[in-house]
């Protein structure tokens, strides 16, 4: 555990929380996100979560620095399966474009949320209880052997836990109402399916924490290098969506490479349980070595994806989804494979 004064911890939620304020503020009208604007923003929460990361080398030390770099690189890849997502259930709800930001924007909140408690959880088991390192590489093992598989075409937006409860709860129409959740008809109180769109990315988010807490934990197990790295991890994938959401389907050796890397990291976990089980008798994976490896397999993905294009975008194009509201078309959901079915 490392050494973290107060005040760094004070600025973390200060930038946070002023970030968002400013991102809200931003987009308080809804529009159209074009591929400009969103590399802009992506430029922004990249920025800064490199400043923060100056941050902690200059204030935590060196160990602390690697850790959160590393950290933050591993949440940054596993995110890419994030937008999958997103666009599989901006497709599947015909969500309008201009409305995708909001529904986005909520969907961070509830990340930042979910994602600080199940981390929170996961560090006070892994002190306590060494051993569940060992089911957590069994857990990212599985991962990767799906990823490679392609084993997780089953996921429904629609059969989900959560928008499930959500028709259960309050009755859900089938027309938007721009950007409002509710509307009255006839006297009550009725849905529009943005909230069930909100419903479905926040279950997303809950699945997909099974495989990125694990991971994160096989980098660090100090609270303040997990959360930080997955909080700015988090604060970029709205931008980071918008900017390459019609190009998430030609980075198609990109999910060998996540799934290379979560093979990885299940290794890293193996040999970091049985250090601490075996009193240091089996040598520990070094960060700065960790970070190598998840940047280099993310580089040479990405180049591979970009010098052989799948056969799709060799062909012709492929052809936009319509928008609910007959605006401007949304992308046509990537062909990749989504969590498995939960909440």
């Amino acid at each position: 555990m490392h050494s973290v004064p107060l005040w760094l911890w004070m600025v973390f939620a200060a930038t946070v929380v002023v970030s968002l304020a400013v991102d809200l503020l931003a987009h308080r009208h809804a529009h159209v996100i074009g591929f400009r604007e969103a590399a802009a923003w992506s430029a922004v929460w990249v920025g800064l979560a490199v400043a923060f990361g100056v941050a902690v080398f200059l204030v935590v030390g060196t160990t602390a620095g690697v850790e959160y770099t590393t950290a933050w690189l591993l949440e940054k890849s596993l995110s890419v399966d994030n937008l999958f997502v997103f666009a599989l259930i901006f497709g599947y709800f015909r969500v309008p474009r201009s409305s995708q930001h909001r529904v986005l924007f909520l969907g961070v909140l509830g990340a930042l949320v979910f994602r600080g408690v199940f981390l929170a959880a996961g560090v006070a088991v892994v002190s306590r209880f060494t051993a569940v390192l060992f089911v957590f590489a069994v857990i990212l093992f599985y991962s990767a052997y799906k990823i490679l598989k392609e084993e997780d075409d089953s996921f429904d937006p629609g059969r989900s836990i959560a928008v499930r409860l959500l028709r259960k709860v309050v009755p859900v129409r089938d027309e938007y109402a721009g950007t409002r959740f509710f509307v009255r008809e006839a006297g009550r109180r009725v849905a529009t399916p943005l909230l069930a769109v909100v419903a479905a990315i926040e279950a997303a988010d809950i699945v997909f924490a099974v495989d990125s807490v694990p991971a994160v934990l096989a980098v660090s197990n100090d609270a303040f290098i997990v959360y930080t790295s997955n909080a700015f991890a988090i604060l970029g994938l709205r931008a980071l969506y918008f900017m390459l959401a019609g190009l998430l389907d030609r980075f198609h050796y990109l999910s060998k490479g996540l799934a290379l890397i979560l093979a990885f990291i299940g290794v890293k976990l193996v040999l970091q349980a049985a250090h601490k089980t075996i009193s240091g008798a089996v040598p520990e994976i070094p960060s700065l070595l960790s970070l190598a490896v998840i940047a280099a397999v993310l580089a040479v993905s990405v180049g591979l994806s970009l010098l052989r294009p799948p056969p799709a975008h060799a062909d012709a194009p492929v052809e936009p989804a319509p928008a609910a509201d007959g605006g401007a078309p949304g992308p046509e959901p990537p062909r990749r494979p989504g969590p498995p079915p939960g909440p």
